[in-house]
């Protein structure tokens, strides 16, 4: 489980393998500090298992799965990406629910200054901007942030000076692929509202007068 806070920006040093699996060599200094094997770090916001390390780089597998949803098998040698390790029981959460898994790509439209900030807008699946609400909460490459706005195609993020220095934003132009989390409550609350079992083991629409009657909301 991770928070979308970015605690570090390391930079791809190689790609070991081909366009179907691999592993990931990635240069990094603060995300080391106590790392094991078998440790979780998100890499642009995709939970991967470090492997092996040393003192200034960290190795982490990648599958075909993983390669097909997300951006990292577009990644080029020297390329900066965004680092968090896994948070622990205790810590500050001060961005929001964010699993590792990421649900698709997005390409970005544009980047537009707007006054102290930059506007981005970002292109998505039909299937991915469901999900998306006007100030609701998403993870692109890692990144917690609040949503600005929502059309047919696209959605937009407000990116404050700070978040923009301390990662991998800064680099990014219009043609980039990012990847996207959505909001895993949102999700969750789809999957429950979405669909029911019956006594008979028949699977029905959840959502309903009935079904609101019967549990009390109206």
């Amino acid at each position: 489980m991770f928070t979308g806070l970015i605690e570090e920006v390391g930079r791809l040093e190689a790609i070991v393998g081909n366009e179907q699996a691999g592993c990931l060599v990635i240069r990094a200094e603060k995300v080391l500090e106590g790392v094991q094997p078998g440790d979780s770090i998100a890499v642009n916001g995709v939970c991967l298992t470090v492997t092996s390390f040393t003192a200034r780089q960290f190795r982490a597998d990648v599958m075909p799965e993983t390669l097909n949803k997300t951006n990292l098998g577009r990644l080029r040698t020297g390329q900066r990406i965004n680092l968090e390790r896994a948070m622990r029981l205790g810590d500050r959460f001060g961005g929001h629910i964010v699993s590792g898994h990421v649900d698709g790509t997005g390409v970005i439209l544009s980047r537009q200054p707007h006054a102290n900030a930059v506007l981005f807008r970002i292109e998505a699946a039909p299937q991915l901007l469901k999900y998306v609400i006007p100030r609701g909460s998403i993870c692109i490459d890692g990144i917690s942030l609040t949503v600005v706005d929502v059309e047919e195609q696209s959605f937009a993020v407000s990116i404050i000076p700070h978040t923009l220095a301390q990662t991998n934003l800064q680099d990014l132009r219009a043609g980039d692929w990012v990847n996207l989390e959505m909001d895993v409550i949102g999700k969750y609350i789809e999957r429950l509202m979405g669909a029911r079992r019956t006594d008979e083991g028949k699977t029905e629409n959840g959502l309903s007068l009935a079904f609101l009657q019967e549990n009390g909301f109206v």
